[in-house]
């Protein structure tokens, strides 16, 4: 997978959340701050980067990304559509992450070659997305819809699923989610706080990234 310093070829579900312990949730509002904000996560050792659909910017700092950060790989968040998906590939996106799941997401992701982590939040979620062959999933919202009970009870039913629980995820939460064996990694905020893109303090950013790196240690 991995040439040099930058991450090339086609990845899986499970290379995007096996690449780390922790993927960034990031909001992006001005493509000014999208390659060095990117450039601080890889300094850091966080190559796998969740650039959410939420903002106007946010396709035009996945397509910063991905032309001057070779290091980095650029994916979308918020993809709740057709058009999302394929906006975000155009844009060089090269993994997409939605909040929820369904069909339509699922076969347009397949259609384009563009890994997805499905979000899912119940049993019959989780089914349907299998039955489309998804099987490394985004627990989302991981807090608010059970957290580390349900994560545990599924390991019965669905051993054959690896999770990454998203939404409500921190540095002192963290490290209980990723012991679990059906938890390959976690999506979290706290990587780029608001503050610290606003001021441009790039070395925290670099600093909260080590450390997200560490809870896999």
């Amino acid at each position: 997978m991995a040439v040099g310093n930058g991450v090339t070829g086609k990845l899986t579900p499970l290379q995007v959340m096996a690449d780390a312990p922790v993927i960034p949730v990031i909001v992006l509002s001005d493509v000014a701050h999208a390659v060095p904000l990117a450039r601080a996560l890889v300094a850091g050792g966080v190559r796998m980067l969740e650039v959410t659909l939420r903002t106007p910017a946010a396709l035009a700092c996945i397509e910063a990304i991905a032309r001057e950060v070779p290091e980095a790989v650029a994916g979308a968040g918020t993809v709740r559509s057709a058009a999302d998906a394929q906006a975000a590939a155009k844009a060089g996106a090269r993994f997409a992450v939605s909040p929820g799941y369904t069909h339509a997401v699922g076969k347009a992701c397949r259609e384009l070659g563009l890994p997805l982590l499905p979000g899912v939040a119940t049993g019959s979620e989780i089914m349907m997305a299998q039955e489309d062959g998804y099987t490394a999933l985004k627990f989302f919202p991981a807090m608010q819809a059970g957290g580390l009970a349900m994560l545990k009870a599924w390991q019965g039913p669905f051993g054959d699923v690896k999770f990454c629980p998203t939404g409500g995820m921190t540095p002192a939460n963290a490290a209980d989610f990723l012991a679990l064996a059906n938890v390959v990694c976690v999506g979290g905020s706290w990587l780029t706080p608001a503050d610290a893109v606003a001021q441009g303090d790039w070395a925290r950013i670099t600093q909260l990234a080590r450390e997200a790196v560490a809870l896999r240690a």
